[in-house]
C-alpha cells in the first residue's frame, strides 16, 4: 500500500520538474565573448569618427547628392561660352603700354588705333604700330599732352581738329607714314616731324606754319613737295627739304625781296641736297641768311 502511494506522487511531481538548461557556463563564456568584440567595435568606430575623420567632416558635410535640375545648371553654366576677346581690345592702356609718370609707351604693341589714355598723360610714343589714322576724339580729353610721337606708323588721313584742343603741345613726329597732306597744328609747337611721307606742295595750306610761332625745327625731308612751303616763321633754326622735288625758290622763299637789309640771324641750318633745283642760280634767295643752305649750285 505504501509502494502505491509513493508511485502515485511520483507521478504527480515529475511533470512539474523542468529539465536542466544547457551548461550555463559555456552560454556564458560565448556571450562574454561577443560582447567584448560588440563593446571593441563600437568604441573603435567611434574613434574613427571623432579623431581619424574629424579634419573631413567639413567635406563630407558639404557633399550633396545633385538632382537632375541642378546637373541641368551645371551644364549650362559649362557649355555657355565666354565672349570672344579681340587682340588688345579692352585691355586696359596701362597694361597693354607702359605708363610712367605721365608718360606713355606703346612702341611696337601692333595697335591699329591710340589706346585710351590716362588723363594726366603729357607725354605719348606709339612709335612702330599699324595706326592708320588719327581722330579728334583721339586726345578730347588729355589737355597736357606736351609730345606725341607716331613714327613709323600707317597713317594715311588725320582728321581735322586733331590737334585743335592740345594747346600745350610742343613736339609733333608723324615721320615714316603714308601722308599726303598736313593737319592743322597747335599753335605751340617747337619741333614738327613729317618726313619721309607722301606729302606734295599743295597738301600743305598756305599758311599752315605762319602762326608757329614757337616753331624751331621743321623736318619735311623725303616726300614730294615741289616747293619751299610759304610763309615760314621767323623762330625757325633747322629747315630740312632734302631729297623732295623741288626745282625752284624765289627770292621771298627765306628773304625778303623788297628789303635788302633783313637778316634772318635765327636759321642755322637749310638742307635742299636730293632736290632737282640748283641754288647756283638764285644767289638773291640767300642774301639774308648766315649760311648758305646745304645742296647743288652747278
Amino acid at each position: 500500500m505504501k509502494t502505491l502511494q509513493s508511485t502515485l506522487l511520483l507521478l504527480l511531481f515529475v511533470p512539474l520538474i523542468k529539465p536542466a538548461p544547457p551548461i550555463q557556463q559555456d552560454s556564458r563564456i560565448i556571450y562574454d565573448y561577443g560582447t567584448d568584440n560588440f563593446e571593441e567595435s563600437i568604441f573603435s568606430q567611434d574613434y574613427e569618427d571623432k579623431y581619424l575623420d574629424g579634419k573631413n567632416i567639413k567635406e563630407k558635410e558639404t557633399v550633396r547628392i545633385p538632382n537632375e535640375k541642378s546637373l541641368q545648371l551645371q551644364n549650362d553654366e559649362t557649355i555657355t561660352p565666354l565672349p570672344p576677346k579681340k587682340e588688345n581690345d579692352e585691355m586696359p592702356t596701362c597694361l597693354l603700354c607702359v605708363c610712367l609718370s605721365g608718360s606713355v609707351y606703346c612702341e611696337e604693341v601692333d595697335i591699329d588705333a591710340v589706346p585710351p589714355l590716362p588723363k594726366e598723360s603729357a607725354y605719348l610714343y606709339a612709335r612702330f604700330n599699324k595706326i592708320k589714322k588719327l581722330t579728334a576724339k583721339d586726345f578730347a580729353d588729355i589737355p597736357n599732352l606736351r609730345r606725341l610721337d607716331f613714327t613709323g606708323n600707317l597713317i594715311e588721313d588725320i582728321e581735322d581738329g586733331t590737334f585743335s584742343k592740345l594747346s600745350l603741345l610742343e613736339e609733333l613726329s608723324l615721320a615714316e607714314n603714308q601722308l599726303l597732306k598736313l593737319p592743322v597744328l597747335p599753335p605751340k609747337l617747337t619741333l614738327f616731324n613729317a618726313k619721309y611721307n607722301k606729302i606734295k606742295s599743295r597738301g600743305i595750306k598756305a599758311n599752315a606754319f605762319k602762326k608757329l610761332n614757337n616753331l624751331t625745327f621743321l623736318y619735311l625731308d623725303h616726300n614730294a613737295l615741289e616747293s619751299v612751303p610759304l610763309n615760314l616763321p621767323e623762330s625757325l633754326r633747322v629747315i630740312h627739304l632734302q631729297f623732295n622735288n623741288i626745282a625752284s625758290i624765289t627770292d621771298d622763299t627765306f628773304c625778303k625781296a623788297n628789303d635788302t637789309s633783313y637778316i634772318r640771324d635765327r636759321i642755322e641750318e637749310i638742307r635742299l641736297e636730293g632736290n632737282p633745283v640748283i641754288l647756283g642760280k638764285h644767289p638773291n634767295s640767300f642774301i639774308c641768311l648766315k649760311r648758305l643752305p646745304i645742296g647743288s649750285y652747278s
